[in-house]
This record gives C-alpha cells, sequence and structure tokens, in this order.
C-alpha cells in the first residue's frame, strides 16, 4: 500500500468517528457532564410538552360560554351562572366565578377580585415555565465546563508523555472537549426556544382571559 493509501485510509477513519466514540473516550468527567446534559435535556422535553398540553387546554373552552352567561347575568339567575362556571372548570370560568360571587358590590371591588383570581390563574399556567429559562442558560456553560475538564486532562497527558507535543494526542482531546459544548449548546438552543415558545402561548391565554374579563364587566356595567 502506498504512502499516499496510507494517508487516504487515515482521513476516512478521521471522518467516519461517530459521536458515541467522542462521548466514550471522554473520559470519566466529560461522560458526566454529557450524562447531565442529557437529563436537562429530558427536563426541557418533560416541561415544554406538559406546559403546551396544559395551556391548549386551559384556552380551550365553550363558544357559548360567554353567550350564555349573559344570559344569566340578565335575567339575574347568578347561580346558574355560577352553576355554568364550575362546569366550564376552566382558568376564565374560575376567573369570572369570582367576579359572579361579588355581583352587588362596587365594580372597583369585583373587578379587583377577577385580577386576583387572574393572577393566580396566569401563575399555575407558568408553573416550571422558569426552569426553562434557567437551563437555556445554564447548560452552555456546563458544556463549556466539560470542555475545560478535557482540555486540563489533555494537557495533562501531554505532560505526563514528557512535554512532548503528541499532535495526535491532542487532536483528540480536543475532539473529546469539544463534544460537550456542542452539547450544552444544543441542550441551551433548545431550552431557549421552547422557554419562548411557551411564553408566546401563554401571553395568549393571558390576553383571552383579560378580553374575557372587560367583556364580564361591560356586561354589568350596561344600563338595566
Amino acid at each position: 500500500m502506498t504512502p499516499t493509501q496510507n494517508a487516504a485510509q487515515g482521513l476516512q477513519e478521521v471522518k467516519t468517528l461517530s459521536l458515541l466514540e467522542l462521548i466514550q473516550n471522554g473520559g470519566l468527567g466529560g461522560q458526566l457532564i454529557i450524562g447531565v446534559l442529557f437529563v436537562l435535556l429530558l427536563v426541557v422535553f418533560y416541561i415544554y410538552f406538559e406546559r403546551l398540553f396544559a395551556i391548549r387546554a386551559a384556552v380551550r373552552y365553550d363558544a357559548n360560554f360567554m353567550p350564555q352567561i349573559r344570559t344569566y347575568i340578565v335575567s339575574g339567575k347568578i347561580d346558574g351562572a355560577q352553576n355554568l362556571c364550575m362546569q366550564e372548570d376552566k382558568p376564565v370560568a374560575r376567573m369570572l366565578s369570582k367576579g359572579i360571587a361579588r355581583i352587588g358590590r362596587p365594580l372597583e371591588d369585583i373587578n379587583t377580585a377577577i385580577e386576583n383570581a387572574g393572577r393566580i390563574e396566569v401563575y399555575k399556567l407558568e408553573k416550571n415555565v422558569s426552569i426553562l429559562a434557567t437551563i437555556a442558560g445554564a447548560a452552555p456553560m456546563i458544556g463549556f465546563l466539560g470542555t475545560v475538564i478535557g482540555m486540563i486532562l489533555s494537557i495533562f497527558e501531554i505532560s505526563n508523555a514528557g512535554g512532548n507535543i503528541d499532535m495526535k494526542l491532542l487532536s483528540d482531546g480536543l475532539y473529546t472537549a469539544m463534544t460537550t459544548t456542542v452539547a450544552g449548546l444544543i441542550v441551551g438552543i433548545i431550552g431557549y426556544i421552547t422557554y419562548n415558545h411557551l411564553v408566546v402561548k401563554t401571553n395568549k391565554a393571558v390576553y383571552l382571559m383579560e378580553s374575557t374579563a372587560l367583556e364580564f364587566l361591560d356586561l354589568l356595567n350596561e344600563p338595566a
């Protein structure tokens, strides 16, 4: 086999180096970092899909809900409106239930009750979403920590080799060290995207709650 063929074969081996091999060759420190990032990725996916389905369920209610509430209020059937809110059992319904229970009091008191109930419902919708923001910021730093550890270990190995710079040993160390940075960036990007998507979905739910509350207050403020 000619030297050219040997060089081509060596190049081919480098190109076929898999991510799994990089992780396996990354040492205990690199494998622990990758393991932590993988757990964080699972947490991101769990929180994202759990909150996404919860928010979608929260904003989905009967289109006839508000017209029925209007009918009950106008006809003076407060108990019927309360029962309808209990049957619907959605954030909007629970928020309006607080206002319906205070019908007869000053409009400012009703508005305050609805706002307080709305804050509680928004807090429920935002449950654990802040964890995604934390992971989005922490994951790249964790990956970079793995890179620094890998670099230190590579330098340590070169030092044990008598100070002679072995390019193969150095390049292998760089490959494995940079793997944690890539993994950290991937987890951070996914966490950032999922967090912002949930924020947008939550804002839409808040807007729906605010518009419904305003419609309810306008109903109470209509002349008899």
